[in-house]
């Protein structure tokens, strides 16, 4: 049952009636071996404004056997409906509800989900709330700024683990009766219950001693990096609390790895979940290891801000979001011990492009989003939400400074503790320790959509010497369908002058930082000054604006764009020069072209594995269809010889044989993947683990050369949950019309597949290399989505409705079957939004397909 969408207005009216104290939750999960429903009992105290008032309590549940409130049973068929318990009738004051029901195990991620590991046959559980999901376990008031404690009380089966928000008790009789969280929102509750394997520890400074604790299920612990988790967590206990100037809020510090879950991670207040895919089974280059430390950093952050401090309502999601995004690369960044001080250029190579993308298409909204309703707010965890909000912190530190920022944050976190404020309470903060008045910066940045482009406008004279500077500052109309006006922002950038060196390297020889606002900016360039070989705007990455490069910049960087001596300056060119592709102002061909004459230089392998995905992409979409073989094969070879040519052992070799193994298509090239897999070829220092082994199964899958039996016994090598998905995707990538039917209707016309199993599926079936044979695809998507949207939980549905839409055909044939669509299905808002997202990634495909076939006819 998807549940009842609840509007602002509701949950304000709601608000202003009601003062939420406590609910105790009792959970009888001894039958989750088994699955089916559990009974969960809620006692809820709540104090009401008005006598007689009516209001209601949110539940997803199959069966309510009993509601009573303030003693007197109520009917229950009169007062549960779809998602809602109505509450009539009540006293001024204090009133008491008691629910009795039965609720369900899901496999979706989503409420009280139910894994079995393949392994040890054992049942896995863990919750996930976020956004309004606490009421598929218990009745709960559903919204963030209707704070209370919560005292979970459970029976599970022996010999089995439950960890919640608060510490863990010693069981009696396999009950697990657990203390009172302090004041905390329903969404950051937390139950993780099952047979996992844990390691503890404890942080530990100046008399505070924290309990720390990991957990996994037992076959991952072979893999488990515990010291390595803890010593992230270590970093960023020091870092936060020293930047907040407030304590740990909680009583101890969980971070468990579970399976199958939708996101990254969740903030659970004290017992924070984690995607398993954070064990690393097999080798992994450096990047994944940052981008896990950001994830650790990103939810310890939410501690302070989101949990302990909370949003009123979902509007200010993105402030919630972008603060642990910020904060956790710049404790990356500055933080005495960190492995990873480039972490701002990994910022800008991936988080950046993410939200320059987000922002160019029709869904495009202020960073403060106008959330209506709970439909709003699930489809809003986007490059807005994350990336741009994280870069315009960023922007808003660079302006203010960073110590008045960060004492402005203190005096937020000491003056709103355990509960709820607006955007307005920070700013308001931050304006008092900052002197600045923000609210024209506010209203410029954070009120208005869209994106800015920055460009230099520089004269020189006769001998070299750059006579007049000017940034100018643009404001590209908004994409069709988006709301708002074009905007100009003040920015505050950095202008960086690089020239070659006696080595060819590109050195920086001068920094200058200023205010740019308004169309035109005057650039206080010496009089008199040689003209430097490169002029980066936006330096040091302070602002968020897309960068382009004067004439001359251009040709140099072409040139030498591997040598830059710094990460940062090479990753804002190589995302220029995506954005350039991605907008049509650079043929694909010509992009292939400057990868492969810097790539082999790059030495950030987070970059490098960027731009494998980008060039992949560019030619799979957006190169001109005569040429695109031409391009692929041209691809394909240079990854081949920089896999032989790279360093043994090194993340680069690593990276570059998952390039080759993404993209391999000659018989040779087919052969030695096959070669490496059977261990008949090696290739100095590449360890063929299980997690390559699957990427070369894939592609031999995907090109026809593995038939079940083959996968089959791949997947009895590895008779995992991770094999069991690899498996299923190898399955649905098979070039027959056996298999895409097979998988279609796995996903489509079936809802039995749990969420990660359905995500491999649709991620196996959609084979670039597959136009023809999915082309009939097309047509049965789009009768069929809408019935697939109302139907399935919102996870699930929205893999469907991103992940089969006909992306790969890039034609008017598909705008214009989009429009029709749009214009006759009634879809609601959300799956509107998405449909008309994808659509617009086809619109731009086109545009950058027709700039690809200028550029070979120039």
């Amino acid at each position: 049952m998807p549940g009842t969408n609840l509007t602002r207005e509701e949950a304000q009216e709601r608000a202003r009636l009601l003062t939420v104290d406590a609910y105790e939750i009792d959970l009888d999960l001894s039958g989750a071996q088994e699955g089916g429903t559990y009974r969960s009992v809620t006692t809820v105290r709540f104090d009401s404004a008005e006598a007689g008032a009516e209001t209601f309590i949110d539940l997803v549940a199959p069966a309510v056997h009993e509601v009573e409130l303030n003693g007197k049973a109520l009917d229950v068929a009169a007062v549960f409906r779809d998602s809602r318990i109505t509450l009539p009738h009540l006293v001024a004051g204090s009133n008491e509800l008691k629910v009795v029901a039965d609720c369900s195990y899901t496999n979706t991620g989503e409420g009280l989900h139910r894994f079995v590991d393949p392994v040890d046959e054992q049942a896995y559980l863990y919750t996930q709330f976020e956004v309004p999901d606490a009421r598929r376990v218990f009745a709960s008031f559903e919204q963030p700024d209707l704070k209370a404690t919560f005292r979970f009380t459970v029976k599970a089966p022996s010999g089995w683990t439950v960890i919640s928000n608060s510490p863990t008790p010693e069981p009696k009789d396999d009950v697990w009766s657990f203390e009172p969280t302090p004041r905390i929102s329903s969404y950051i509750t937390a139950l993780i219950v099952g047979p996992y394997h844990s390691v503890h520890s404890s942080y530990e400074k100046d008399g505070q001693s924290v309990p720390l604790g990991i957990y996994c299920r037992p076959s991952l612990a072979e893999y488990l990096d515990a010291d390595a988790i803890f010593d992230v967590t270590r970093l960023g206990f020091d870092w936060f609390q020293e930047k907040f100037d407030y304590a740990y809020p909680f009583a101890k510090y969980d971070q468990l790895f579970v399976p199958e879950f939708n996101a990254g991670a969740m903030e659970n207040a004290g017992a924070v979940t984690i995607r398993d895919q954070y064990v690393f089974r097999s080798k992994v280059t450096d990047a994944a290891y940052e981008t896990r430390a950001e994830t650790i950093l990103h939810e310890l952050a939410h501690m302070w801000f989101g949990d302990l401090v909370t949003m009123e309502w979902w509007n200010d999601l993105w402030l919630n979001e972008s603060f642990a995004t910020y904060t956790s690369i710049a404790c990356l960044a500055y933080a005495e011990g960190s492995q990873w001080p480039h972490s701002w250029t990994t910022f800008a190579n991936s988080m950046k492009t993410w939200a320059y993308r987000q922002d160019q298409l029709p869904s495009t909204h202020p960073i403060m989003a106008d959330i209506r309703d709970l439909d709003d707010v699930l489809v809003n965890f986007d490059g807005i939400t994350y990336a741009k909000g994280a870069s315009v912190l960023k922007q808003l530190v660079a302006y203010v400074g960073m110590d008045a920022f960060f004492q402005g944050v203190q005096a937020y976190f000491k003056a709103h503790a355990f509960g709820n404020t607006r955007l307005s309470d920070l700013l308001g903060a931050l304006e008092k320790t900052s002197g600045r008045d923000l609210k024209t910066w506010s209203k410029a940045w954070l009120e208005t959509a869209g994106i800015n482009i920055l460009r230099p406008e520089i004269e020189t004279d006769g001998d070299g010497h750059v006579t007049s500077f000017t940034v100018l500052q643009e404001a590209p109309a908004l994409p069709a369908g988006a709301k708002g006006e074009p905007t100009l922002r003040p920015h505050r950038i950095a202008i960086g002058c690089y020239d070659l060196d006696a080595a060819g390297k590109l050195v920086r020889t001068d920094r200058i930082e200023l205010d740019v606002d308004g169309e035109r900016t005057t650039v206080p360039f010496p009089a008199g000054t040689a003209r430097p070989a490169v002029i980066l705007l936006n330096d040091d990455d302070l602002s968020y604006a897309k960068v382009r490069l004067d004439e001359e910049s251009l040709r140099v960087v072409t040139e030498h764009l591997g040598d830059f001596t710094e990460s940062l300056p090479r990753a804002l060119c190589w995302a220029s020069a995506w954005d350039m592709t991605r907008d049509g102002e650079l043929a694909t061909r010509d992009y292939l072209s400057l990868v492969l004459s810097g790539v082999g230089k790059e030495t950030d392998i987070g970059v490098v594995q960027s731009l494998h995905r980008q060039v992949k992409l560019a030619l799979d979409l957006y190169a001109a269809p005569e040429w695109r073989e031409a391009g692929l094969t041209q691809w394909t070879e240079a990854t081949l010889a920089h896999l032989r040519a790279a360093e043994p052992g090194s993340d680069h070799q690593l990276a570059w044989a998952r390039a080759f193994a993404d993209t391999a298509r000659n018989p040779q090239q087919l052969d030695l993947l096959q070669a490496l897999l059977d261990g008949t070829e090696a290739i100095e220092g590449l360890a063929v683990d299980t997690e390559l082994r699957w990427a070369f199964v894939a592609r031999l899958a995907a090109t026809g050369l593995l038939d079940d039996e083959e996968i089959d016994a791949e997947y009895a090598r590895d008779r995992t949950a991770a094999g069991e998905r690899h498996a299923a995707a190898a399955r649905a990538a098979r070039p027959s019309q056996e298999a895409k039917a097979e998988a279609w209707a796995s996903v489509v016309e079936s809802d039995k597949l749990p969420n990660s199993l359905q995500e491999a599926v649709i991620a196996g079936f959609v084979q670039t290399d597959q136009r023809e044979l999915l082309a009939p695809y097309a047509e049965k998507f789009f009768a069929a989505v809408k019935d697939v949207w109302d139907s399935r939980s919102h996870e699930m549905a929205q893999q469907v409705a991103i992940g089969l839409y006909p992306a790969l055909h890039v034609s008017q044939e598909t705008l214009d079957a989009t429009d029709a669509w749009l214009a006759s299905a009634e879809p609601s808002a959300a799956l509107r939004r998405l449909m008309s997202e994808s659509r617009s990634g086809v619109e731009r495909a086109l545009k950058a397909r027709s700039a690809d076939a200028e550029a070979a006819t120039a």
